[in-house]
């Protein structure tokens, strides 16, 4: 740039000379000013209109960054971010570096907000340099400073252009004089000096300082350095948890938290941190007041306010008169949720007007259309269309490109001014702060129900269902679904748009396993529905349900039981007994009851939904088949295998033929089959079915997908049933960390998986890592799902049967105790899972030989369990077996056999005589004929249990081997030392290689092997 002219002297024109009295024509008199008395240039000092501040927070390598550049020839540098981020205070605290370690050097500080201010700081420079001249009338100072800057015998010097945040000041004349000059040019570039210039506006940055790369982004302070500014504002701080909330909540934005410290200082005792924040997150508008309190600022500049909302609405206005195209796009991204706001969403009012009005016209081309194809021919007729179908074409192409170039534009300037920045090239995010303060900007201009309308609008036009397969989707959706919790429109249509996302979101976090969101998003979309729509209208019964489901996913059955009933009831009155909605809640219902145990009202439920629906849709019909398949899972919870398998191949086979063997209900249907059998203890078939599922999903879904995780569930439980540990734990290791990734850490299903994993250490006597697991799901589950939710009770029992296989009776007891009371009091006395851990209580009483604590639970267990499940369920014959265990362990032989017997008889009848269960029950009756010293009738059952468990379960399965350990025993007491050897040596060596070494069945059997050495006399 050439640098604009120095000075200019007129010539004496002879005719304007005045020559004695004598005057001749016209005259011109020229009047000269005095000569200015020279004065004395002063040595350099730095005039620097701020103190330094003692709180200054070291910013990372900032300081350094702009010493580097300033240190450069010419040097320009920019610090470029929203306003109260620091930009100021790092130029000050580097000016107060600089002089302290220079004194040689010149420092010049200009407030650039506008060119009045510029030209004034051009003055304050003259008057401080003592230019010669500056006192004329008519002196261009900025000319004459330009002038002294560029001189290097003047010295160096570092011009500080602060605020400059309109480039209108910099680079626009001031009036239509073309000798005028932008102020930019004033600005030299001198080998002697360096420029610094802190703005909001990163195109002003890069055009003031030439290159991108000398612009720095000055963004909020990390938590460490926030935290650092708050504690030297306010003094030490008692609460170092609450000053980190409380920068955190403030976006960790310097001005904002030295506004923050002023309010609290200026309250004295009355005010804390916590109490201040209290306040910020107890609703907006106290937000928006706190934000808007002007403490005072030494280090701000006198006409620039200390509140970080006003110092933000700044720049709105400007960007507003600048282009408000933008100003509008900023006003819709303040409603979304502040990270990941998806680009696909950010059509504005003035895009949806350009497609109505496409909408129209291509209305109005159908019209002629088919008015032309009546009158002319046909030929005619297809080349009108054509031409205006190519012309549209075109027109919409164009508009989706200009729209599109708008859009960008709107984009670039609101990122150049910090307010927001793009993540990949799909999404932006922006400042919680910085959204706060856009829409106080908006209520304040009375446009906030306008824009929040336009967000709704958007977002519901994007959401979808909640079905899984628009998880994905929704994964992106959901936290700006939440966003809009808090925005609630005035108007009918959209607030009933607000309701639908509402409604729509609540499904997909039923979906999550989120039960607390689900009723939360449901209980304010039943309030809108049925206020606007009516109690009976469909939309306000839809969510009625998804509360209930809600309800349901918390374990909160009576709760969901009273709305489900509700639903129904009014389906039947308002649509029909035989209706596909009330159909839909008598099977909402059905799954209540059964999820209660309460079996029989279940039943008869789901028999009615059934065969009504076999009625009036057919038996092959999908809903049909849905709600066979419910059926079946009831008859699977009472323990009637057969007739629960007989409907699930029924639905299999049908939903095979009817959808495709590789359709997702086809392969649920199998899934369940497979369960089946895994209860039956049929672990090959079970195997065959879950594999065969588990590739389909892999291949259809993917090996993500929800349904092929739980399939691979599914697997790894069939696998521990069988002993295979190895193979369960890598499926289970597996099936956790995808969930982690897919679903987050505290997911319900996460949750379950790592429980599953524990399960599998603790019977691989892996009892820390098993422990270590299940104490993090108990925590995990307490803090998402509740103390009292059924799978965090599921968990501490869990942990409590650890324990108890380590011999940790008083911490079992103390949690099975909480577990028993919580369930009877949330369940009820008689529910199965209260039944659970009262046997699991009585069992810890039993292992301390308390056997008449033990044996009074397990009566009433057995009691219940009869008169609610049946005599010959499988859980009352567990409890049965249980008891029979603790008379053998009182020496009552007659009464355990007694019971044994009938134990063993009722599963081989009711599960079938290779059972694993009944194959249990007949080593126990074994046990109590060896304890009564018959040992033939003892080692006749043995033999019979382990050759059965060989064939069933296979010959390392832990059951054989403890089968196997217990015929040595027999062998042994009759003093048959080498066939109890034998077995023996066998358990031993089997266990080493599937338990390990140091497993603690293992050194039983190392223990069983030693003392038959010992009682034949040989060496140990």
């Amino acid at each position: 740039m050439a640098p604009p002219s120095t000075s200019h002297f007129d010539g004496i024109d002879a005719h304007n000379v005045v020559a004695g009295n004598h005057l001749h024509g016209p005259a011109t008199f020229t009047f000269n000013q005095p000569l200015e008395r020279a004065e004395t240039p002063p040595r350099p000092f730095a005039p620097i209109p701020f103190r330094r501040d003692p709180d200054f927070v070291d910013r990372g390598d900032i300081l350094d960054q702009i010493a580097r550049r300033c240190a450069e020839p010419a040097g320009r540098v920019a610090l470029v971010g929203l306003g109260g981020v620091g930009k100021s205070q790092l130029a000050i605290e580097f000016a107060h570096r600089l002089t302290k370690k220079h004194d040689d050097i010149w420092v010049f500080w200009i407030h650039a907000g506008t060119r009045a201010r510029v030209e004034e700081g051009f003055k304050t420079i003259a008057d401080a340099v003592k230019l010669p001249g500056r006192n004329q009338p008519n002196a261009d100072v900025p000319q004459l400073v330009y002038n002294w800057l560029s001189f290097e015998r003047n010295g160096r010097w570092v011009l500080v252009l602060d605020s400059a945040d309109d480039g209108d000041v910099f680079f626009q004349t001031k009036g239509d004089a073309a000798a005028e000059k932008p102020l930019a040019t004033y600005i030299p570039q001198s080998r002697n000096g360096s420029v610094v210039i802190t703005t909001r506006d990163q195109d002003v940055a890069v055009r003031l300082v030439g290159r991108r790369q000398d612009a720095i982004a000055i963004g909020p302070m990390v938590e460490k350095e926030a935290l650092a500014l708050l504690e030297k504002r306010l003094g030490c701080l008692s609460d170092k948890n609450a000053g980190a909330d409380l920068v955190k909540a403030l976006d960790c934005v310097p001005l904002a938290i030295s506004q923050a410290a002023a309010y609290i200082q200026e309250r004295g005792q009355q005010a804390s941190i916590s109490q201040y924040l209290a306040n910020f997150q107890e609703s907006e508008r106290k937000k928006t007041r706190l934000l808007a309190h002007d403490g005072g600022d030494l280090w701000r500049d006198g006409s620039a306010s200390n509140a970080i909302l006003i110092t933000w609405q700044i720049s709105f206005d400007h960007i507003h008169k600048m282009r408000p195209s933008a100003a509008d796009l900023l006003s819709l991204m303040s409603f979304f949720d502040r990270q990941g706001i998806p680009r696909r969403l950010l059509r504005c009012e003035r895009e949806q007007e350009d497609n109505r009005s496409q909408e129209g016209r291509d209305m109005d081309s159908n019209m002629d259309s088919n008015m032309d194809s009546n009158m002319d021919s046909n030929m005619d007729s297809n080349m009108d269309s054509n031409m205006e179908s190519d012309m549209d074409s075109d027109e919409d192409q164009r508009s989706q490109s200009t729209q599109g170039e708008e859009l960008e534009t709107d984009i670039v300037i609101l990122r150049n001014f910090s307010l927001v920045s793009e993540i990949g090239i799909t999404s932006f995010e922006m400042h919680a702060l910085v959204q706060l303060a856009t829409r106080k900007w908006l209520e304040d201009h009375g446009q906030l129900e306008k824009w929040k309308q336009q967000f709704i609008s958007n977002l519901c036009a994007e959401a979808p269902t909640g079905e899984h397969e628009n998880w994905a989707a929704w994964q992106e959706l959901f936290p700006h679904a939440k966003s809009a919790v808090g925005q609630r429109p005035k108007a009918r249509d959209s607030l009933l748009e607000w309701a639908s996302i509402m409604h729509k979101a609540a499904w997909y976090a039923s979906g999550m396993g989120n039960g607390a969101d689900t009723v939360s998003l449901g209980v304010k979309v039943r309030r809108v529905r049925e206020k606007i729509l009516g109690t009976e209208h469909e939309d306000s019964m839809c969510s009625m349900a998804m509360v209930a489901l809600g309800y349901e996913l918390q374990g909160m059955w009576e709760a969901a039981e009273a709305l489900e009933v509700r639903v129904m009831e009014t389906s039947q009155t308002k649509l029909g007994a035989d209706h596909p909605d009330t159909l839909t809640s008598m099977g909402n219902l059905a799954s209540t009851y059964r999820n209660q145990g309460r079996w029989e009202e279940a039943e008869k439920l789901a028999v009615q939904v059934t065969e009504t629906r076999k009625t009036k849709l057919g038996a092959d019909h999908p809903d049909t088949l849905t709600s066979i398949g419910n059926l079946a899972s009831t008859y699977s919870n009472q323990g009637r295998w057969e007739e629960a398998e007989k409907l699930f191949v029924q639905v299999m086979e049908t939903r095979k033929t009817k959808l495709g063997a590789d359709h997702p209900d086809t392969l649920t249907s199998m899934g369940n089959l497979a369960s089946t059998y895994s209860n039956q203890g049929r672990w090959e078939e079970a195997e065959k079915l879950e594999v065969q599922v588990i590739e389909t999903r892999k291949t259809k879904l993917g090996a993500d997908h929800p349904s092929t995780l739980i399939s691979m569930a599914n697997l790894a439980s069939t696998y521990r049933n069988q002993g295979r540990w190895e193979e369960a734990e890598k499926l289970e290791v597996q099936v956790m960390e995808t969930r982690k990734t897919k679903l987050r850490a505290d997911h319900p299903d996460t949750l379950i998986s790592m429980a599953n994993l524990a399960s599998t250490y603790r019977n691989q006597g892996r009892w820390e890592e098993a422990e270590k697991l299940f104490t993090q799901v108990i925590k995990t589950s307490q803090t998402k799902l509740g103390a009292d939710h059924p799978s965090t009770l599921t968990s501490m029992g869990n942990l409590a049967s650890t324990y108890r296989n380590q011999g940790r009776w008083e911490e079992a007891e103390k949690l099975e105790v909480r577990v028993m009371e919580t369930r009877k009091t949330k369940l009820g006395a008689d529910h199965p899972y209260t039944l659970t851990s009262m046997g699991n209580l009585a069992s810890t009483y039993r292992n301390q030989g308390r056997w008449e604590e033990a044996e009074k639970l397990f009566v009433q267990v057995i009691e219940t369990s009869q008169t609610k499940l049946g005599a010959d369920h499988p859980d009352t014959l567990t409890s049965m077996g249980n008891l029979a265990s603790t008379y053998m362990n009182q020496g009552r032989w007659e009464e355990a056999e007694k019971l044994f017997v009938q134990v063993t008889e009722t599963s081989q009848a009711k599960l079938g005589a290779d059972h694993p269960s009944t194959l249990t029950s007949m080593g126990n009756l074994a046990l109590t004929f060896w304890n009564q010293g018959r040992w033939e009738e003892a080692e006749k059952l043995f033999v019979q249990v382990m050759e059965t468990s060989q064939t069933k379960l296979g010959a390392d399965h832990p059951s054989t081997l403890i089968s196997m350990g217990n015929l040595a025993l027999t062998y042994r007491n009759q003093g048959r030392w080498e066939e109890a050897e034998k077995l023996e040596v066998q358990v031993m060596e089997t266990r080493k290689t599937k338990l390990g070494a140091d497993h603690p069945d293992t050194l039983t059997s190392m223990g069983n092997l030693a003392y038959t050495w010992k009682s034949q006399g040989r060496d140990l």
